[in-house]
Order: structure tokens, then C-alpha cells, then sequence
């Protein structure tokens, strides 16, 4: 495979869609599937994409037995519009999962409804978040909305039950549950999905005493001024130093029920929470304090994901599934981790558009490949529909990704990504915005302000120093303007 390498086409329409003129680089037979999707996983939480933090021995296990595509980008961060793009293959404007209010229609091709049609096995185990009831699955059963930490109600077509537990141990039992009972003559599509690690990072009892004894290293924008971005910058309301609640600080009434998980998360938070309340703090300190308790308990619910990929990733290896099985972990967009003050997703900055994106699949996927190229979210489903020789969906604006698994180079690869974000001004007003983003140059336009934001990633990756409108700059601005308006009209989206 071409490791790091990515190839600038010459077509300005090729690039915007992403078209592949190379022949199909489908293996000649047909994987397993597992698809494990976490939500809200930062790809900067795990330790094969540099992480110093995140302890993450499973997925880094998978990445370097696979491909890690270090370049992988969500078209809108935010679940419900990102988990839709990737069933689908296609923009939030097309399937019309704008924003988290909006109610997936599941009659529309997806995935899973091809696989399933190509006779594949399918099942759906864990968070869904659209709202309508999941379609192209044999089995499926879910969270209600966002579902539970501890003790999570389930819903089926059976009906809806609670089933005692943590979430993501929860969730992997009921897997591996459905891979022991699957019929064994039919290749099969699993789709994994957690709801952590989610707000409100409610780690699970194996994991609420990692990193106790520590000091997490702060991020160098944990205290941006936003001096020289649009005003949205310093208006949302997803600041570590104010908007976060008590509940998402873990000051409030305890979330388990059981009396042996209540004990453990006595034990770790009651005493700093007394310490706090002896001695209050104010100003730069709180925020610093706010930082330590967010970032621990994330990356807690992060190490519970962890050890889920590891149950699965032993399962297949005991029943002999491991070589003829593509395992693809991955999450429905970034998340900010303190950069720029913030928590959540839904801006265009690096922290919250990139996604991890890993896949291992020993009979095909070279071990250790590091893919560069420009990926979107919009690729998955034609990559998996091709994968497990199903009919194309008719509508995916996304490239297949088989090429680069199967160690060929596409000539005419995108050379940039389009983005665009709606939901305003509840919650968390971020302003909407839509973007280009290339290989070293990102746009964003916030066209309620009348605003645009031009970064330079690679001599400011922080994206502290906003160029647009510089004169130094105008050539490279009016650029990367027509690169997006050809986004645009190549995706027939025309935000105002």
C-alpha cells in the first residue's frame, strides 16, 4: 500500500467528489464485518494517533496489525448527522439529518440494508440516535436516544428492557451473545456501537480509579483569547471554565444503582469533592480543576471502550474468525479535549473534525499501514458495500476505500474535504458554518456573521491565527472560495 502518500489529481470536479478512476480493488472473497463505533472519541485519545494519554492497548493493537488513516474527517461533528453519513455515503443535506433534532427516514439505502440484501447476517448492538427504528438489521437492539451509563435500558422489536451493568460491558456481551448464535454459513455484518465515551463521561466501575494519582499535561489553547476569530469563537457555551454542570462533574447525585458500583464511586470522587467544598476555587484555578476532573473521566469511559475491542478482538481469534474478519473501529466525529477552552465537537477545527478511523483485516490489509490520504465520512459505506460485493448505493457522494486497503493508488484522489454544521443556537451556540479543508489549508465561512476563518496547518496547527481577509494572503483566500463553491455544486449544497 502507498504509505503517507497522497496523490494531487488535476481536476478541480474529480477532487471535489472524490472519484476514483482506478478499477475496482474488491478481494475476491468476502469479509466478515465488524463495525465498533464509539461516540465522541477524539482520534488525539489514542495512543496509535500519538496520544500520551489515552490508554488505548487495543485499538493501538489494531492499528498496527491494519491501516490507521491518519486523515480522516466528518462532514458535520455532530452524532445523529455523522452517524447517518456514514450508514448512507452521503452529506447531512442529502439524507436530512441536519442537526441532532432531526428523525433519520430508514427507508432511504444504506450499508447495512445492502450487505443484508447481499446476504450478509446483520445485526445493531447499542446506540442508534436517530430516532426512527434501525432498518437493514436481522437483530438490532439499542439505546433509547442517548441511552445510559449504568444499568442502560435497551429497545428491540421485542420491546424495551433494562438490563443491569455498564454500558459498554453491557453492550459487548450482547455482541458476542449474537456472534455465538448467528448462522455460521453466512458472512455477517456486526455493528458495535457505544454510547461512551458521551457525555456525561460517566466512566464505568473497572475504570473509575485510572489516573487518580495524576496531573494531566493542559493543552497550550486551554486559555485562547480567540483574538484574531470570527466573534463565534468567544459566544458558544461549551467552556470547560463555565458550561460544564455538576452533573457533568460528578458533584451532584451519584448515577449508579447497584450498592457495589455506588462504593467504587464514592471512593473516587467523594474525597476531592469534600476537598473542593472545604476550599472553593475561582478564576484560572476552577478551570484548571474542571480540566483535570472532564479529561480523567473521558478518558475512563475511553479505557472501558478499550477493553470492549479487546474482548471482541480475543472472541474472533478463539472461534477462528480473526483472519477472514475486517474489524473497523472508529467515531461518529472529534471531540475537544481542553483545546481552546472547550469540550464537546461541532466546529470545524481539527480537535472535533477528524475522526479515528482503523481497520484490520489479516487475509488482505498489510499490517502497520499509515494512510495520509484525504478520507471523509462519506466513504465508509461505498467502501463496505464494495467489501462484501454488494449493489452500490445509488446516491453515495463517498469514494470507496477499497483501493487503499487492497495496496493500490487511485489517481484523481480529493484533494479536499467539504463540511458544514447547522445546528443553532441550542445547544452550546456554535455558530453554523461550512468549510473546505485541504491538505494544508482550512476555510471557514460563517455566513450568519458575515465571518470567514482562513488557517494555515502546517505553520499553525492550534489554528490560533486566523489569515482571512490578510492582503498577504487574498490569492490563497480567493482559492480555496472557488475550491468550495466547487464543493458545492458538486454536492448540490448551497448554504446561505
Amino acid at each position: 500500500m502507498g504509505k503517507g502518500c497522497c496523490v494531487l489529481g488535476s481536476s478541480l470536479a474529480a477532487l471535489a467528489s472524490g472519484a476514483c478512476s482506478a478499477p475496482s480493488a474488491a478481494p475476491t472473497r468476502r469479509p466478515n464485518i465488524v463495525f465498533i463505533l464509539s461516540d465522541d472519541h477524539a482520534a488525539h485519545a489514542i495512543g496509535a494517533y500519538g496520544s500520551a494519554l489515552a490508554r488505548t492497548p487495543n485499538i493501538d493493537r489494531l492499528a498496527s496489525e491494519g491501516v490507521r488513516f491518519e486523515r480522516a474527517f466528518c462532514g458535520n461533528a455532530i452524532c445523529a448527522p455523522a452517524r447517518a453519513t456514514l450508514l448512507t455515503g452521503v452529506h447531512s443535506h442529502v439524507h436530512g439529518v441536519v442537526d441532532n433534532a432531526a428523525r433519520f427516514d430508514g427507508s432511504q439505502p444504506t450499508f447495512p440494508m445492502a450487505l443484508q440484501q447481499a446476504g450478509y447476517a446483520t445485526a445493531l448492538v447499542g446506540k442508534w440516535h436517530l430516532k426512527s427504528e434501525p432498518t437493514g438489521f436481522g437483530h438490532w437492539e439499542v439505546f433509547p436516544d442517548q441511552g445510559q451509563y449504568y444499568d442502560p435500558e435497551l429497545l428491540s422489536a421485542q420491546g424495551k428492557r433494562r438490563v443491569e451493568g455498564y454500558a459498554s460491558e453491557v453492550v459487548t456481551d450482547l455482541a458476542l451473545e449474537w456472534l455465538e448464535q448467528r448462522d455460521p454459513s453466512r458472512p455477517f455484518l456486526l455493528c458495535l456501537h457505544h454510547k461512551a465515551p458521551h457525555r456525561s463521561w460517566e466512566p464505568g466501575p473497572r475504570e473509575l480509579s485510572l489516573y487518580a494519582d495524576e496531573s494531566l499535561p493542559e493543552p497550550a489553547t486551554l486559555f485562547d483569547d480567540y483574538a484574531t476569530r470570527a466573534s463565534g469563537a468567544a459566544a458558544q457555551e461549551m467552556s470547560i471554565a463555565r458550561d460544564l454542570s455538576e452533573f457533568d462533574l460528578k458533584l451532584g447525585r451519584p448515577t449508579p444503582r447497584r450498592t457495589e458500583d455506588l462504593a467504587a464511586w464514592s471512593a473516587a470522587y467523594d474525597a476531592e469533592n469534600a476537598a473542593l467544598r472545604a476550599r472553593p476555587l475561582s478564576g484560572d484555578d476552577r478551570t484548571r480543576w474542571n480540566f483535570q476532573r472532564y479529561l480523567k473521566d473521558y478518558l475512563r469511559c475511553v479505557a472501558g471502550v478499550d477493553a470492549s475491542v479487546g474482548r471482541v478482538l480475543e472472541y474472533l481469534e478463539r472461534e477462528g474468525l480473526a483472519q477472514d474478519t475486517l474489524v473497523i473501529y472508529a467515531s461518529d466525529q472529534g471531540f475537544f479535549l481542553g483545546e481552546h477552552g472547550w469540550y464537546d465537537k461541532r466546529w470545524m477545527y481539527e480537535e472535533a473534525l477528524r475522526f479515528p478511523l482503523v481497520m484490520r483485516w489479516p487475509a488482505e490489509i498489510e499490517a502497520g499501514t499509515v494512510d495520509r490520504h484525504l478520507v471523509s465520512g462519506i466513504d465508509l459505506a461505498p467502501t463496505l458495500c464494495e467489501l462484501g460485493d454488494a449493489a452500490p448505493l445509488p446516491r453515495a457522494q463517498g469514494t470507496s476505500l477499497a483501493p487503499l486497503l487492497m495496496g493500490r493508488e487511485p489517481s484523481g484522489w480529493r484533494e479536499a474535504i467539504y463540511y458544514r454544521y447547522y445546528e443553532y443556537p441550542e445547544p452550546h451556540r456554535v455558530e453554523p458554518h461550512y468549510g473546505v479543508r485541504t491538505e494544508s489549508h482550512k476555510l471557514i465561512v460563517f455566513p450568519r456573521l458575515g465571518a470567514s476563518e482562513l488557517f494555515d496547518l502546517r505553520a499553525d496547527p492550534r489554528e490560533v491565527n486566523n489569515l482571512a481577509g490578510s492582503p498577504d494572503h487574498a490569492e490563497l483566500e480567493a482559492a480555496l472560495r472557488e475550491q468550495l463553491s466547487e464543493l458545492q455544486r458538486q454536492f448540490r449544497d448551497a448554504p446561505r
